[in-house]
């Protein structure tokens, strides 16, 4: 019997080692020819060795040159061709309808399209030419019976059953992309002189980075002396939202307010947090509160897409309106006064991720939609 083969398509291979490689590891155990497509940032060599086959493609998220956009495609379809898939996993807004464009009438089986949010042009309401052309290649791509699609969310699912993209049988709701209980086990906030609450994400305006830091502000008349505030997560240049470094600086003291930058090692982060915030204004479904949710921190974000699925409200976290860092302060000192309530929270908050978005829960829904 022939070996099933399937591709994985991604913007860079940072970010699939991050998000996605558990479902190739998966592939491989199960004797599938797995090939992944990526733009390399060096994590060639550490993919090889586990068995998945890379070839490297110049992405550009924030990519103008129109010439050079096409020639992606053409060579998506070039690679499509010679590999013949059984099923393409695209990954990401960019390479999903890229892929799909290239994927057409070359007779492949099944296409995935992971929907992990909108980005930067759907996100605030925003207006532009840009937005305009994304909507129309979104058309042009997916109004296309070979296309199937796995949401994060349900909000972003009904924009695509609006557009008219959905049937009854091509879509699926995973939420995220999953962690592993196992590695991100429970346990209780490190004792420290003060307690700590974290914001792990890029530093963009749409991740709620600037309203964060007001509700720290706002707080610091009361608690400069019982807690610090971590910004963890590096400067997203490509990112239009971005927040300069220079601007930043200006604004964290470095005692009760810290930038840590990028750091690889999130989970020892989230060990020593008591308290996690992600006050972001648009996602897919966010792993950094994943992540916290399995470790179990009682988690504040925006009642906004995406966010919200992470949150039962007043159950294992408090969900606060977009943009507000009054609410979000508000929200803060109630937890801050009451360690009984962060416990109670952070135990729901791992009773939630193991039910709905344990890595296991992900990479089997995944393998189940791909058997259609």
């Amino acid at each position: 019997m022939m070996q099933k083969r399937i591709v994985y398509v991604v913007n860079v291979d940072w970010f699939f080692v991050s998000h996605r490689l558990p479902l190739a590891l998966k592939a491989v155990e199960m004797g599938w020819n797995v090939f992944l497509v990526t733009k390399n940032t060096g994590k060639f060599d550490e993919l090889r060795n586990q068995g998945i086959q890379c070839i490297s493609l110049d992405f550009e998220r924030s990519g103008k040159n129109p010439i050079k956009e096409i020639s992606l495609i053409v060579s998506l379809r070039s690679i499509y061709k010679e590999i013949n898939p059984d099923i393409i996993h695209h990954v990401t807004l960019k390479p999903s309808i890229y892929g799909t464009i290239a994927a057409k009438q070359l007779g492949i089986k099944r296409i995935v399209n992971a929907v992990s949010g909108l980005g930067y042009s759907f996100t605030d309401n925003r207006k532009s030419i840009s937005k305009v052309i994304l909507m129309n290649l979104l058309k042009w791509a997916f109004k296309n019976k070979a296309s199937n699609f796995i949401f994060q969310n349900p909000d972003d699912m009904a924009f695509y059953k609006e557009l008219g993209f959905l049937t009854k049988d091509n879509f699926t709701i995973i939420k995220g992309s999953g962690v592993d209980e196992e590695a991100f086990k429970y346990c209780m906030p490190k004792v420290c002189n003060k307690l700590n609450i974290t914001l792990l994400s890029r530093m963009l305006k749409d991740k709620g980075v600037l309203e964060f830091i007001a509700a720290a502000n706002a707080l610091k008349t009361d608690f400069e002396a019982l807690i610090e505030f971590t910004l963890v997560g590096g400067i997203d240049q490509d990112n239009p939202a971005h927040i300069k470094e220079a601007d930043l600086k200006l604004q964290c003291d470095g005692i009760y307010i810290k930038w840590l930058g990028h750091r690889n090692n999130v989970k020892d982060i989230y060990e020593r947090a008591d308290i996690v915030c992600l006050p972001s204004y648009r996602e897919g479904l966010p792993k950094s509160l994943v992540e916290a949710m399995a470790i179990g921190r009682p988690i504040i974000t925006t009642d906004a897409i995406g966010c919200r699925e992470c949150v039962d409200n007043e159950v294992n976290g408090f969900l606060i309106p977009v943009k507000d860092s009054l609410s979000l302060a508000k929200k803060m000192k109630q937890l801050i006064l009451n360690k009984e309530l962060r416990l109670e929270m952070g135990l729901a908050s791992r009773k939630k991720m193991i039910n709905e978005m344990s890595l296991a829960t992900v990479v089997s829904q995944t393998f189940d939609f791909y058997e259609g």
